[in-house]
């Protein structure tokens, strides 16, 4: 019996880490023009993050996170989500970098462009996605 509710805290603990038709709208951090600056763009992870290698910081678009699966605040920093519009299937990764108050994401526009291969995002100013926390292989 207690391995069964481990089982399941488990499973539970694993489905909190995505989450469906997410709000996601776009910010405009531009790390490459601040030279992928974390205390420039004022991000919240900057006090864990911004002293990390600069090939980390480029590995993957930036992105603010509040969505309704997965840890806020300083443990979702460094984090990576794939990131995939429901509309056209387009996805892609981006690492949390920052918190969002918009109950979803922040995507750097880059990264937003990326996924919005429609222009139905740019067009009504948000994207629904879904999302899941994956490994950042770094």
């Amino acid at each position: 019996m207690a391995s069964a509710m481990f089982v399941l805290a488990a499973f539970d603990g694993a489905k909190a880490q995505e989450a469906h038709g997410v709000l996601v709208t776009y910010n405009l951090y531009n790390p490459q023009s601040i030279n992928w600056d974390m205390r420039t763009a004022s991000t919240f992870c900057a006090t864990w993050d911004a002293d990390m290698p600069l090939a980390w910081l480029q590995r993957y678009g930036w992105t603010a996170f509040c969505g309704p699966g997965g840890e806020h605040g300083e443990p979702s920093c460094g984090r990576c989500l794939q990131v995939t519009n429901r509309a056209t299937g387009s996805s892609t990764v981006a690492r949390v970098v920052d918190q969002s108050d918009n109950g979803g994401l922040d995507l750097d526009i880059s990264v937003f462009q990326q996924i919005d291969t429609d222009g139905g995002g740019m067009a009504n100013g948000h994207l629904s996605v879904d999302y899941q926390f994956v490994d950042c292989q770094d």
